[in-house]
Protein backbone atom coordinates (compact mmCIF):
# COMPACT_ATOMS: atom_id res chain seq x y z
CA UNK A 1 0.00 0.00 0.00
CA UNK A 2 1.24 3.28 -0.61
CA UNK A 3 2.25 5.80 1.99
CA UNK A 4 -0.74 8.03 2.82
CA UNK A 5 -1.20 12.02 4.64
CA UNK A 6 -4.15 13.68 6.06
CA UNK A 7 -4.52 17.20 4.06
CA UNK A 8 -3.30 15.71 0.83
CA UNK A 9 -1.73 18.92 -0.75
CA UNK A 10 -2.58 18.97 -4.64
CA UNK A 11 -0.94 20.77 -7.28
CA UNK A 12 -3.62 21.38 -10.07
CA UNK A 13 -2.42 22.43 -13.29
CA UNK A 14 -4.06 23.92 -16.20
CA UNK A 15 -6.82 25.94 -14.31
CA UNK A 16 -8.80 28.60 -15.52
CA UNK A 17 -11.31 30.53 -13.12
CA UNK A 18 -13.84 28.39 -14.14
CA UNK A 19 -11.79 25.32 -12.70
CA UNK A 20 -10.98 26.82 -9.42
CA UNK A 21 -14.57 27.75 -8.95
CA UNK A 22 -15.96 24.11 -9.00
CA UNK A 23 -13.26 22.70 -7.14
CA UNK A 24 -13.08 25.20 -4.68
CA UNK A 25 -16.84 24.38 -3.64
CA UNK A 26 -16.20 20.30 -4.36
CA UNK A 27 -13.21 20.61 -1.96
CA UNK A 28 -15.71 21.73 0.77
CA UNK A 29 -16.34 18.30 1.50
CA UNK A 30 -12.74 16.54 1.23
CA UNK A 31 -10.87 19.83 2.81
CA UNK A 32 -7.65 18.94 0.32
CA UNK A 33 -4.82 21.77 0.26
CA UNK A 34 -5.28 22.87 -3.57
CA UNK A 35 -2.53 24.59 -5.40
CA UNK A 36 -3.90 26.41 -8.73
CA UNK A 37 -1.46 26.25 -11.56
CA UNK A 38 -2.61 28.08 -14.82
CA UNK A 39 0.69 26.47 -16.80
CA UNK A 40 0.54 23.44 -18.70
CA UNK A 41 2.25 20.13 -16.55
CA UNK A 42 5.64 19.52 -18.01
CA UNK A 43 8.87 18.96 -17.99
CA UNK A 44 9.57 22.85 -17.84
CA UNK A 45 6.88 22.92 -15.07
CA UNK A 46 7.44 20.10 -13.41
CA UNK A 47 8.79 21.34 -10.33
CA UNK A 48 5.91 23.79 -9.43
CA UNK A 49 4.72 20.25 -7.70
CA UNK A 50 7.71 19.80 -5.56
CA UNK A 51 6.18 18.10 -2.43
CA UNK A 52 2.64 18.04 -3.70
CA UNK A 53 1.60 14.25 -2.97
CA UNK A 54 -0.57 14.95 -6.12
CA UNK A 55 -0.82 16.22 -9.30
CA UNK A 56 -4.14 17.18 -11.32
CA UNK A 57 -4.10 17.37 -15.19
CA UNK A 58 -6.12 17.48 -18.02
CA UNK A 59 -6.48 17.33 -21.28
CA UNK A 60 -3.27 19.11 -22.81
CA UNK A 61 -0.71 18.68 -20.05
CA UNK A 62 2.43 16.03 -20.98
CA UNK A 63 2.68 13.23 -18.79
CA UNK A 64 5.83 11.98 -20.51
CA UNK A 65 9.00 9.82 -18.94
CA UNK A 66 10.73 13.27 -18.10
CA UNK A 67 7.64 14.93 -16.22
CA UNK A 68 7.21 12.09 -14.40
CA UNK A 69 10.55 11.64 -13.44
CA UNK A 70 10.41 14.87 -12.13
CA UNK A 71 6.96 14.60 -10.01
CA UNK A 72 8.49 11.47 -8.19
CA UNK A 73 11.66 12.88 -7.28
CA UNK A 74 8.85 15.70 -6.16
CA UNK A 75 7.26 13.15 -3.74
CA UNK A 76 4.33 12.96 -6.07
CA UNK A 77 2.45 9.67 -6.29
CA UNK A 78 -0.73 9.84 -7.15
CA UNK A 79 -1.72 11.47 -10.76
CA UNK A 80 -5.50 12.50 -11.08
CA UNK A 81 -6.48 13.30 -14.59
CA UNK A 82 -9.74 15.24 -14.26
CA UNK A 83 -11.30 14.42 -17.56
CA UNK A 84 -11.92 10.55 -18.86
CA UNK A 85 -9.06 9.85 -21.36
CA UNK A 86 -5.28 9.70 -20.45
CA UNK A 87 -3.55 9.17 -23.76
CA UNK A 88 -1.38 11.53 -22.41
CA UNK A 89 0.21 9.71 -19.60
CA UNK A 90 3.05 7.50 -20.41
CA UNK A 91 1.65 4.45 -18.92
CA UNK A 92 5.19 2.26 -18.98
CA UNK A 93 6.86 5.48 -16.90
CA UNK A 94 3.81 6.03 -14.85
CA UNK A 95 4.39 2.19 -13.68
CA UNK A 96 7.93 2.77 -13.52
CA UNK A 97 8.37 5.55 -11.39
CA UNK A 98 5.48 3.48 -9.10
CA UNK A 99 2.69 6.44 -9.36
CA UNK A 100 -1.19 5.22 -9.26
CA UNK A 101 -3.47 7.10 -12.25
CA UNK A 102 -6.88 7.95 -11.62
CA UNK A 103 -9.61 9.71 -13.78
CA UNK A 104 -13.30 10.79 -14.31
CA UNK A 105 -14.45 8.14 -16.33
CA UNK A 106 -17.96 10.04 -17.12
CA UNK A 107 -18.14 13.44 -16.12
CA UNK A 108 -21.61 14.07 -17.93
CA UNK A 109 -22.05 12.64 -21.58
CA UNK A 110 -24.90 14.33 -22.37
CA UNK A 111 -22.86 17.30 -22.76
CA UNK A 112 -20.87 16.08 -25.24
CA UNK A 113 -23.42 14.27 -27.37
CA UNK A 114 -25.65 17.34 -27.48
CA UNK A 115 -22.60 19.49 -28.78
CA UNK A 116 -22.46 17.09 -31.46
CA UNK A 117 -25.83 17.77 -32.60
CA UNK A 118 -25.08 21.46 -31.99
CA UNK A 119 -21.71 21.25 -34.52
CA UNK A 120 -24.05 19.47 -37.08
CA UNK A 121 -26.70 21.47 -36.76
CA UNK A 122 -24.57 24.55 -37.24
CA UNK A 123 -23.37 22.87 -40.21
CA UNK A 124 -26.41 21.80 -41.85
CA UNK A 125 -28.02 25.16 -41.01
CA UNK A 126 -25.75 27.72 -41.64
CA UNK A 127 -26.26 29.17 -38.37
CA UNK A 128 -22.99 30.31 -38.02
CA UNK A 129 -23.30 32.20 -40.92
CA UNK A 130 -26.72 33.71 -40.44
CA UNK A 131 -25.80 35.00 -37.36
CA UNK A 132 -23.09 36.80 -38.51
CA UNK A 133 -25.12 38.10 -41.43
CA UNK A 134 -27.70 39.22 -39.50
CA UNK A 135 -25.63 41.68 -37.20
CA UNK A 136 -24.66 43.26 -40.37
CA UNK A 137 -27.94 43.58 -41.85
CA UNK A 138 -27.88 40.68 -44.48
CA UNK A 139 -31.11 39.56 -44.22
CA UNK A 140 -30.63 37.65 -48.04
CA UNK A 141 -30.84 33.94 -48.37
CA UNK A 142 -28.47 33.51 -51.07
CA UNK A 143 -26.42 30.70 -50.43
CA UNK A 144 -27.90 29.63 -47.31
CA UNK A 145 -29.78 26.25 -48.51
CA UNK A 146 -29.19 23.95 -45.81
CA UNK A 147 -29.79 20.18 -44.90
CA UNK A 148 -32.33 18.30 -43.10
CA UNK A 149 -30.52 15.74 -40.74
CA UNK A 150 -33.86 13.48 -41.22
CA UNK A 151 -33.31 9.80 -43.42
CA UNK A 152 -29.87 10.61 -42.86
CA UNK A 153 -27.49 7.53 -42.68
CA UNK A 154 -25.00 8.06 -39.79
CA UNK A 155 -22.10 6.13 -38.09
CA UNK A 156 -20.97 6.05 -34.76
CA UNK A 157 -17.29 5.05 -34.19
CA UNK A 158 -17.50 4.36 -30.61
CA UNK A 159 -20.51 3.49 -29.04
CA UNK A 160 -19.29 3.85 -25.15
CA UNK A 161 -21.70 6.17 -22.96
CA UNK A 162 -21.39 8.85 -25.26
CA UNK A 163 -21.38 7.14 -28.21
CA UNK A 164 -24.29 5.35 -26.97
CA UNK A 165 -26.63 8.95 -26.56
CA UNK A 166 -24.89 10.11 -29.72
CA UNK A 167 -26.40 7.03 -31.75
CA UNK A 168 -29.88 7.74 -29.84
CA UNK A 169 -30.24 11.49 -30.52
CA UNK A 170 -29.68 10.40 -33.88
CA UNK A 171 -32.29 7.76 -34.19
CA UNK A 172 -35.01 9.99 -32.38
CA UNK A 173 -34.32 12.08 -35.96
CA UNK A 174 -35.63 9.35 -37.78
CA UNK A 175 -31.66 8.27 -39.07
CA UNK A 176 -30.79 4.96 -40.09
CA UNK A 177 -27.80 4.05 -37.71
CA UNK A 178 -24.65 1.98 -37.79
CA UNK A 179 -21.77 1.75 -35.30
CA UNK A 180 -18.41 0.31 -34.94
CA UNK A 181 -17.06 -1.10 -31.65
CA UNK A 182 -15.40 -4.03 -30.39
CA UNK A 183 -17.59 -4.29 -27.67
CA UNK A 184 -21.68 -4.56 -29.21
CA UNK A 185 -24.07 -2.59 -26.47
CA UNK A 186 -27.09 -4.88 -26.60
CA UNK A 187 -29.51 -1.68 -25.65
CA UNK A 188 -28.60 0.19 -28.86
CA UNK A 189 -29.46 -3.39 -30.98
CA UNK A 190 -32.60 -3.30 -29.86
CA UNK A 191 -32.90 0.12 -30.00
CA UNK A 192 -32.15 -0.77 -33.72
CA UNK A 193 -28.32 0.41 -34.54
CA UNK A 194 -26.85 -2.23 -36.64
CA UNK A 195 -23.20 -2.49 -36.03
CA UNK A 196 -21.12 -3.17 -38.84
CA UNK A 197 -17.46 -3.69 -39.45
CA UNK A 198 -15.48 -0.32 -40.35
CA UNK A 199 -14.98 -0.85 -44.13
CA UNK A 200 -18.64 -0.96 -44.89
CA UNK A 201 -19.51 1.72 -42.90
CA UNK A 202 -16.80 4.32 -44.01
CA UNK A 203 -19.19 3.05 -47.81
CA UNK A 204 -22.47 3.63 -46.14
CA UNK A 205 -22.91 6.78 -44.46
CA UNK A 206 -23.81 10.36 -44.31
CA UNK A 207 -22.51 11.49 -41.35
CA UNK A 208 -20.08 9.74 -39.26
CA UNK A 209 -19.54 10.38 -35.44
CA UNK A 210 -15.99 10.02 -33.49
CA UNK A 211 -16.64 8.41 -29.88
CA UNK A 212 -13.02 6.34 -29.82
CA UNK A 213 -10.38 6.29 -27.55
CA UNK A 214 -6.91 7.51 -28.93
CA UNK A 215 -4.82 4.63 -28.94
CA UNK A 216 -1.79 3.27 -31.24
CA UNK A 217 -4.59 1.84 -33.29
CA UNK A 218 -6.85 4.83 -33.82
CA UNK A 219 -4.34 7.15 -34.37
CA UNK A 220 -5.27 9.10 -37.32
CA UNK A 221 -8.42 6.47 -37.85
CA UNK A 222 -9.63 8.57 -40.38
CA UNK A 223 -6.71 9.00 -43.25
CA UNK A 224 -6.34 9.60 -46.97
CA UNK A 225 -7.17 5.58 -47.31
CA UNK A 226 -9.94 5.55 -45.44
CA UNK A 227 -11.87 8.60 -46.39
CA UNK A 228 -11.32 7.50 -50.17
CA UNK A 229 -13.85 4.45 -48.69
CA UNK A 230 -16.44 7.17 -47.72
CA UNK A 231 -19.35 8.79 -49.67
CA UNK A 232 -18.68 12.03 -51.93
CA UNK A 233 -19.80 14.71 -49.96
CA UNK A 234 -19.38 12.94 -46.29
CA UNK A 235 -19.65 14.67 -43.00
CA UNK A 236 -17.21 13.93 -40.49
CA UNK A 237 -17.51 14.80 -36.55
CA UNK A 238 -14.68 14.43 -33.95
CA UNK A 239 -15.57 15.65 -30.02
CA UNK A 240 -13.18 12.61 -28.97
CA UNK A 241 -9.45 13.03 -29.37
CA UNK A 242 -7.91 15.41 -32.52
CA UNK A 243 -5.62 12.50 -33.36
CA UNK A 244 -7.83 10.10 -34.41
CA UNK A 245 -8.17 12.38 -37.56
CA UNK A 246 -5.11 13.28 -40.07
CA UNK A 247 -5.59 16.68 -40.56
CA UNK A 248 -3.94 17.12 -43.74
CA UNK A 249 -5.71 13.94 -45.18
CA UNK A 250 -9.06 15.90 -44.10
CA UNK A 251 -7.83 19.12 -45.53
CA UNK A 252 -7.02 17.91 -48.60
CA UNK A 253 -10.61 16.34 -48.82
CA UNK A 254 -12.61 19.46 -47.95
CA UNK A 255 -10.76 20.68 -51.01
CA UNK A 256 -11.54 17.76 -53.54
CA UNK A 257 -15.05 17.73 -51.80
CA UNK A 258 -15.08 14.10 -50.76
CA UNK A 259 -15.51 16.14 -47.38
CA UNK A 260 -18.15 18.12 -47.64
CA UNK A 261 -18.50 18.76 -44.01
CA UNK A 262 -16.08 18.83 -40.91
CA UNK A 263 -17.32 19.95 -37.71
CA UNK A 264 -14.38 19.41 -34.66
CA UNK A 265 -14.26 20.16 -31.20
CA UNK A 266 -10.49 18.36 -31.04
CA UNK A 267 -7.68 19.34 -33.18
CA UNK A 268 -4.23 17.25 -33.18
CA UNK A 269 -2.01 20.14 -32.60
CA UNK A 270 -4.44 21.85 -30.10
CA UNK A 271 -2.05 21.82 -27.28
CA UNK A 272 -1.11 25.00 -28.14
CA UNK A 273 -4.40 26.77 -29.13
CA UNK A 274 -7.47 25.56 -27.46
CA UNK A 275 -8.04 27.11 -23.88
CA UNK A 276 -5.64 30.07 -24.88
CA UNK A 277 -7.17 33.52 -26.05
CA UNK A 278 -4.49 34.51 -28.86
CA UNK A 279 -7.15 37.02 -30.69
CA UNK A 280 -3.84 39.61 -30.50
CA UNK A 281 -1.79 37.02 -31.52
CA UNK A 282 -0.74 35.68 -34.68
CA UNK A 283 -1.16 32.05 -34.33
CA UNK A 284 1.34 30.13 -35.99
CA UNK A 285 -0.66 26.78 -36.92
CA UNK A 286 -0.50 27.45 -40.83
CA UNK A 287 -2.95 24.40 -41.73
CA UNK A 288 -5.26 24.91 -38.99
CA UNK A 289 -5.85 28.62 -40.29
CA UNK A 290 -6.53 27.57 -43.65
CA UNK A 291 -9.36 25.26 -42.16
CA UNK A 292 -11.09 28.14 -40.65
CA UNK A 293 -11.55 29.65 -44.24
CA UNK A 294 -13.98 27.16 -45.45
CA UNK A 295 -17.35 27.84 -45.06
CA UNK A 296 -18.57 23.95 -44.44
CA UNK A 297 -16.21 23.50 -41.33
CA UNK A 298 -17.37 24.66 -37.77
CA UNK A 299 -14.60 24.67 -34.80
CA UNK A 300 -14.95 24.86 -31.34
CA UNK A 301 -12.16 24.86 -29.11
CA UNK A 302 -12.68 21.54 -26.83
CA UNK A 303 -15.84 22.92 -25.22
CA UNK A 304 -18.02 20.08 -25.52
CA UNK A 305 -17.65 18.67 -21.94
CA UNK A 306 -18.14 22.35 -20.77
CA UNK A 307 -21.34 22.64 -18.55
CA UNK A 308 -22.23 23.37 -15.46
CA UNK A 309 -23.20 20.08 -14.76
CA UNK A 310 -19.86 18.66 -16.58
CA UNK A 311 -17.91 20.97 -14.57
CA UNK A 312 -19.32 20.21 -10.82
CA UNK A 313 -19.50 16.28 -11.59
CA UNK A 314 -15.37 16.47 -12.65
CA UNK A 315 -14.76 18.42 -9.32
CA UNK A 316 -16.55 16.37 -7.27
CA UNK A 317 -15.14 12.73 -8.65
CA UNK A 318 -11.71 14.54 -9.05
CA UNK A 319 -11.55 15.22 -5.54
CA UNK A 320 -13.16 11.97 -4.64
CA UNK A 321 -10.82 9.81 -6.06
CA UNK A 322 -8.34 11.82 -4.37
CA UNK A 323 -9.51 11.03 -0.92
CA UNK A 324 -10.32 7.26 -2.14
CA UNK A 325 -6.66 7.01 -2.51
CA UNK A 326 -5.63 9.08 0.56
CA UNK A 327 -8.18 7.32 2.79
CA UNK A 328 -7.36 3.04 0.82
CA UNK A 329 -4.00 3.39 -1.36
CA UNK A 330 -6.40 2.76 -3.99
CA UNK A 331 -9.12 4.18 -6.30
CA UNK A 332 -12.53 2.92 -7.91
CA UNK A 333 -11.48 5.25 -10.60
CA UNK A 334 -8.29 3.51 -11.02
CA UNK A 335 -6.23 3.24 -14.45
CA UNK A 336 -4.54 0.04 -14.23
Amino acid sequence: MKHLIANMKVAVFSTRKYDQKYFDKANAATGHELVYYENLLREETAQLATDCECVCAFVNDKLNRNTLALLAQGQTRLIAMRCAGYNNVDLEAARDFGFTLVRVPAYSPHAVSEHVIAILMALYRTTHRSHNRVREGNFSLEGMVGHEVFGKTVGIIGTGKIGALVAKLFLGFSCKVYAFDMCKNDELINWGVQYEDLDTLWSMCDIISLHCPLLPATKHLVNDETLSKMKQGVTIINTSRGALIDTAAAFRALKSGKLGYFGIDVYEEEDNLFFEDLSSEIVQDDLFMRLTTFPNVFITGHQAFFTDTALGNIADTTLSNIAEFESTGTCTNLVS
